[in-house]
């Protein structure tokens, strides 16, 4: 028969005493630059960090906002932010082919909101249909970039129809013919509470534009001296996704405001009920493998749609520009 070890309760009490007198495990610091004012898609990160999800994975994140005035890529380039939230894989493979050294870690959005809003009445049923409008205003980077595949995949389409936009949605309210590029997420429910025009909706990404959006990009080298924490900080976030989309997002709302004191109440709940609805953060691969994970036959379709396009220079090699190495395992699923 074997024996049973006791011990002291002296040195229970001793070492219980020693364990609460000791001071908590230090966290780690780290920094996280967005690309855009604080916004409910911003949201899972914002919930992450209110709830105390990236303490629990021993993290001390500062999100640091962007907005219209700022570059906070050029702070992840310069090392004075260790993650940025990148918009899409445009400019992550125009870096790959300049050799600049930063990695697409996670794909938060299975598919980029970019939108084109149009009048009501007007006839146009279809995505191909935008081409019969005299006027489609959108920014300088899109006319450079998904406008340039627009006229490959969709025959109609010419650069008479290019008008700068500037972020007002005035212009395309008063003029009936024409479209108006926006974020599916935002400026429908903008257009509407300015003028009563609910506008109809078309989505790049379900017209062929399938890149993934809102990606946790880093440099490489910061990568490879610190996998731990980069895992811990994609998980964290992944599973503030979870609990922002399909549990109580109040903490997260509640910090994106703090942020962001111009965010309405309105806006938010619209804007999330969008993500939901348009499957935004979780569809297509992430429905089976989680959040953050990147589909990689839509990766090489993409990008060999932009070289088509030329958006993209030819050679870039797809495995240096993003990784699944930290997604697609699953983390948060159960949380849905």
């Amino acid at each position: 028969m074997s024996k049973i070890r006791t011990v002291p309760l002296g040195l229970v009490a001793g070492a219980l005493a020693l364990a609460l007198s000791s001071p908590a495990l230090a966290l780690d610091k780290i920094s996280f630059a967005t690309n855009w004012v604080a916004e409910a898609e911003h949201g899972g990160f914002y919930q992450a960090a209110a709830d105390g999800t990236y303490e629990e994975y021993g993290l001390d994140v500062t999100i640091v906002a962007g907005g219209p005035q700022k570059n906070n890529r050029i702070l992840l380039l310069a090392g004075k932010v260790d993650f940025y939230m990148a918009g899409n894989m445009l400019v992550p493979l125009n870096a790959e082919a300049n050799d600049i050294p930063v990695i697409e870690l996670a794909a938060i959005f299975q598919k980029d909101p970019q939108v084109f809003l149009v009048h009501p009445d007007q006839g146009i049923e279809n995505f191909e249909d935008l081409a019969k409008l005299p006027t489609i205003f959108m920014g300088v980077d899109g006319f450079a970039s998904f406008f340039q595949w627009m006229k490959q995949a969709y025959p109609g389409f010419s650069d008479a129809q290019y008008k700068p936009y500037h972020f007002d949605p005035r212009v395309f309210i008063v003029d009936e013919q024409s479209a108006m590029q926006g974020y599916v997420t935002s400026e429908p429910l903008a257009i509407e509470l300015a003028s009563g025009i609910k506008p109809k909706e078309f989505m790049l990404a379900d017209a062929g534009f399938d890149t993934p959006s809102t990606l946790i990009e880093a440099t490489a080298d910061y990568v490879a001296a610190n996998p731990d924490i980069v895992q811990r900080f994609i998980d964290a976030s992944i599973i503030g996704w979870y609990n922002y989309l399909y549990n109580d997002p109040s903490l997260g709302n509640a910090a994106i405001k703090v942020e962001n004191p111009e965010m309405s109440d309105q806006q938010i709940a619209f804007s999330l009920a969008k993500m939901k609805d348009a499957g935004i953060v979780d569809s297509g691969v992430a429905l089976d493998k989680g959040i953050g994970c990147f589909d990689d036959a839509a990766q090489k379709s993409f990008y060999d749609k932009m070289v088509q396009a030329g958006a993209v220079p030819p050679g870039v090699d797809l495995a240096k520009a993003y990784t699944n190495k930290f997604v697609c395992n699953g983390v948060g699923m159960d949380l849905k």
